[in-house]
């Protein structure tokens, strides 16, 4: 009586068709979708406290970051090296709707920075089937470490670079007689922080990027080695489009996490490769 519902049981899983994985992939969209927009109501009910305290944050002279650097730099003995000035600018709308815009805007961004968790556990979840199973060794806590060098990096630009940025720009004069005064847009402000959180969020996904493309053959810790200075010039270009400053400091500041980032990756690569060229040794 039990073999026919065993031999039923053991049957192999019909593959699916392209259409399957469309709808299955609709649905992972929508899910996520939907976990955004939940995160981001939220974000937009609370939208007067968010905005006093996290998105004006960087331009706030109490802010945290401004204090800390200050005590870091007479405690490295460097004077007022890294103390910035207060930041004072007033902001402004130019449009009837540019208020509420905003707080959509930060709805939606702030929504999928929040989700990003379970979005990433989304796009796994439709992506882990197609993997094979030597391929899924070594990815149990994927989702942690992606979610932490996002999250790491969003962090990074909010509670470093983020100030030093908007302090250099609401600082900056052009000649003597003070005739132009700062006043930038509520748009204009949030576009460089998005910008600058998203950016090193995803700058920061290095070591996790090294860690799948040495697992499926695409680079080498080799390889890694071998294109430093041109990873360099690379890392160069990606800080000077992140910081919206043209300051060195700002650039420098996102330089060298990012370069200590590269070294690490090259370190996660080469853990990574030893442990495949032993498994082709042990199948050999």
């Amino acid at each position: 009586m039990a073999l026919p519902f065993r031999k039923k049981q053991e049957e192999p899983k019909a593959e699916m068709t392209f259409v399957d994985h469309l709808e299955e992939l609709r649905w992972h969209v929508i899910r996520s979708v939907l976990a955004v927009f939940i995160m981001g109501g939220v974000i937009f009910v609370y939208r007067d406290w968010i905005f006093d305290n996290i998105i004006f944050g960087p331009v706030n002279p109490d802010f945290v970051s401004y204090k800390f650097f200050c005590d870091l730099s007479h405690w490295l003995h460097l004077g007022n090296a890294l103390c910035m000035p207060p930041v004072s600018v007033s902001m402004q709308t130019t449009t009837f709707g540019g208020q509420f815009v905003s707080s959509i805007t930060v709805a939606i961004v702030g929504g999928f920075i929040v989700a990003f968790p379970y979005v990433f556990w989304e796009f796994w979840r439709f992506v882990k089937p197609a993997l094979k199973d030597n391929e899924l060794k070594g990815t149990r806590f994927v989702i942690f470490w992606v979610t932490f060098f996002f999250l790491l990096g969003i962090s990074f630009g909010y509670f470093v670079l983020g100030p030093f940025t908007f302090n250099f720009l609401a600082n900056f004069n052009i000649g003597t007689r003070h005739f132009l005064e700062t006043k930038p847009t509520l748009n204009d402000f949030l576009d460089n922080l998005i910008n600058i959180l998203v950016g090193c969020g995803i700058a920061f996904e290095l070591p996790v990027l090294a860690y799948a493309f040495t697992k499926i053959g695409l680079i080498t810790p080799m390889f890694l080695k071998n294109s430093r200075r041109y990873a360099i010039v690379i890392i160069l270009v990606v800080a000077a489009i992140i910081t919206p400053s043209p300051d060195w400091i700002s650039q420098l500041l996102v330089f060298i996490p990012l370069f200590l980032l590269y070294q690490l990756s090259i370190l996660v690569s080469a853990r990574v490769y030893k442990q495949e060229e032993k498994k082709m040794e042990e199948w050999s």
